[in-house]
């Protein structure tokens, strides 16, 4: 859990964007909308194959840009 303290002379403004600066940092937010809904193993599994594919894609695309060169 992120927890700041207010510092001596801080604003109230100051202390909230170090706390969202904080749970940004500790992903927070993206960990709690992944938990939102219920995702089985097999969906898990098939979307890690799917991201897995699009990176392979986007490096080969990036090799044979850097080829052309």
């Amino acid at each position: 859990m992120t927890t700041v303290k207010l510092r001596r002379g801080e604003s109230q403004e100051s202390l909230l964007k170090r706390f969202r600066k904080d749970v940004g940092k500790a992903r927070i937010l993206s960990a709690v909308r992944k938990k939102k809904w219920f995702v089985s193993r097999s969906e898990l599994r098939r979307k890690a194959k799917r991201q897995g594919i699009r990176k392979a894609k986007r490096k080969l695309a990036r090799k044979r840009k850097r080829q052309r060169w």
